[in-house]
């Protein structure tokens, strides 16, 4: 097999693959910038909640109105948005932890999702609700993801300073009346939109990992917030691309093989990243003790 027909070919004879690989790379986009800031502080699984609370409202909507991104797109954000306020409410009424609402939220939301899907739909449908439809991806479902990559770059170059300022000091900006109450809301607004974009590429399950490995992973490899920033946007961007051609080449599902991508990279960062990874830590442990 010639490189070319390794790298390239599946992209250049087929539509729905570059489809596929245009839809994943505004969705890399817009997914590690956030997973950067939701790592920064230390929210990482207030997004893998979110992730599953959409779940009811894609599959109304999916019941509604069958494979219609609008429908199910509309019906994940309300959705997504009904917890993130639920949540953000008890929050602040009550002496529950921001996490434990979250979660108590996302499990009621799967539970939800699951039984509506199982009573009045089917297996595949649960499924594909699950897992997405990478390869299906069309006109509709491209300017729905680059619009929400826009959105999001936009957004968090507008609330960049209050949300950094937030992430390590939140007493410091409440006291300069900063607006971290707004920026902390718009911020939890655009993990909901990204996931809900998400989910129709790799499903409600897999929505959050080309989120949260790269920022995991550029915590191994960078310590200043544009390093992160530009290392997990590397890295979902690899993770998209190198994750469909596995997909096409070993006939895999495509959301799975993101995913996986994008994990290989962490497991080997874990290893070789420069900052706190084994082999790094190992050597310099072995140099202090000669």
């Amino acid at each position: 097999m010639t490189l070319y027909a390794l790298l390239w070919q599946p992209f250049i004879e087929f539509s729905f693959m570059r489809y596929a690989l245009v839809g994943c790379l505004a969705l890399a986009f817009g997914c590690a910038p956030v997973g950067v800031f939701l790592v920064l502080r230390r929210m990482s699984l207030v997004g893998d909640a979110l992730s599953h609370a959409v779940l009811p409202g894609a599959a109304i909507g999916f019941l509604l109105f069958g494979l219609s991104l609008t429908a199910m797109s509309i019906g994940g954000l309300i959705a997504g948005l009904v917890v993130m306020l639920g949540a953000g409410l008890i929050t602040r009424g009550t002496q529950m932890r921001e996490d434990a609402s979250f979660a108590a939220f996302y499990l009621i939301s799967l539970a939800v999702g699951v039984l509506l899907v199982s009573k009045w739909g089917s297996n595949v449908d649960l499924m594909h609700i699950l897992f997405g439809t990478v390869l299906a991806v069309d006109d509709l479902a491209l300017m729905f993801l680059a619009s929400v990559a826009s959105i999001t770059l936009i957004a968090l170059a507008v609330l960049y300073r209050p949300l950094v300022v937030e992430s390590f000091d939140t007493d410091f900006l409440r006291a300069m009346g900063g607006g971290g109450a707004f920026a902390h809301l718009v911020f939890l607004i655009l993990v909901v939109l990204n996931l809900v974009a998400g989910f129709q590429a790799l499903g409600t399950l897999m929505a959050v990992g080309l989120m949260m490995l790269p920022a995991a992973t550029a915590r191994l490899w960078a310590r200043r917030l544009p390093g992160l920033l530009g290392v997990a946007m590397l890295i979902a961007l690899f993770s998209a691309y190198g994750g469909l051609l596995l997909s096409y080449h070993f006939n895999l599902p495509s959301g799975p093989a993101i995913v996986l991508t994008a994990g290989v990279q962490y497991a080997v960062s874990l290893f070789f990243g420069s900052h706190g990874g084994m082999v790094w830590r190992w050597l310099h442990l072995r140099h202090l003790r000669a």
